[in-house]
């Protein structure tokens, strides 16, 4: 993108999804950080050991900040995808619902596919 062109509804449709996934991850990994009551409790019912809620919070703390740096967005996509996929084993090994990671993973691929130009020349997506 030249300094004279503007952002495309694509790129700022792409901004404002990876701004929601970042606020929602930095709020949960805060509570899980901090060990917020309701952040434990969800993870003990989850069959997580209450002293590992600490640092999974620190993990998904780490993915989420290097998602909304530009230069390591795609690592940090990529450890968030890992991180949900956890979401999503634990999940369906408790037989719960675990439709929520995976739309937060397609989320946060969205997000970045539609703001980084570079992501979509990777992944062209037409016929």
């Amino acid at each position: 993108m030249t300094t004279q062109q503007k952002p495309g509804a694509a790129i700022w449709t792409g901004r404002i999804i990876s701004i929601l996934v970042i606020l929602f991850n930095l709020v949960d990994a805060g509570m899980k950080v901090v060990k917020a009551d309701v952040s434990v409790k969800g993870s003990v019912a989850l069959q997580w050991p209450e002293n590992m809620v600490m640092g999974i919070g620190i993990a998904l703390l780490i993915a989420t900040i290097l998602y909304a740096i530009p230069r390591t967005a795609v690592l940090g996509a990529i450890l968030t995808t890992a991180y949900l996929g956890g979401a999503v084993a634990v999940m369906a090994r408790l037989e719960a619902p675990y439709w929520f990671p995976v739309l937060f993973g397609i989320l946060t691929w969205a997000g970045l596919y539609l703001r980084d130009p570079q992501v979509r020349a990777l992944i062209p997506l037409h016929k």
